[in-house]
C-alpha cells in the first residue's frame, strides 16, 4: 500500500498535518514532523502522542485520519520538484505494548502512540 515515493518522502524533514473530526464537529487539525513518524513492518505508522487531545476525542467517534505531508527533495509527478501525499488512515492511540516502549523511548514526554493503519493513499504532486 505504501509506495516507495511515499516512503522516499519520509527519508526528508516536514511538516505532517492530521485531521480528524467526530460524528456532528468541525474538523480539527494537529500536527507533527516526518521525523516523529516510525514505519512498522506492517506497513502502519506510528506517531508520538504528547499532547493530541481533540484528535483522541474525535477518533473515539470517528476513527478515520487523513494526513498530509509534502517534501521539495523527492520529484512528484511530470518532473514536479517536490511531492505530496494524502494518507488515509484507521487511527487508534495505545499506551502499552512494545510500540509504545519503543517510541517512549525515543520520544520520553509521549502519553500514547497514534497507530495509523493505512486504507488509501493518494500521490497529490
Amino acid at each position: 500500500m505504501l509506495s516507495h515515493k511515499f516512503l522516499e518522502a519520509l527519508e526528508y524533514e516536514g511538516a505532517v498535518s492530521l485531521t480528524s473530526w467526530g460524528e456532528m464537529t468541525d474538523p480539527h487539525v494537529t500536527g507533527t514532523w516526518i521525523s516523529r513518524l516510525y514505519v512498522t513492518e506492517d506497513e502502519r505508522v506510528l506517531a508520538p502522542a504528547i499532547g493530541m487531545y481533540m484528535l483522541e476525542n474525535d477518533i473515539a467517534l470517528n476513527d478515520k485520519v487523513l494526513m498530509l505531508i509534502g517534501v521539495r527533495e523527492v520529484e512528484g509527478h511530470n518532473g514536479y520538484h517536490g511531492i505530496g501525499f494524502k494518507l488515509t488512515s484507521k487511527a487508534t492511540l495505545i499506551s502499552t505494548g512494545k510500540e509504545f516502549d519503543m517510541m517512549k523511548e525515543k520520544y520520553p514526554t509521549l502519553r500514547k502512540v497514534l497507530v495509523l493503519t493505512p486504507i488509501d493513499l493518494e500521490q497529490l504532486l
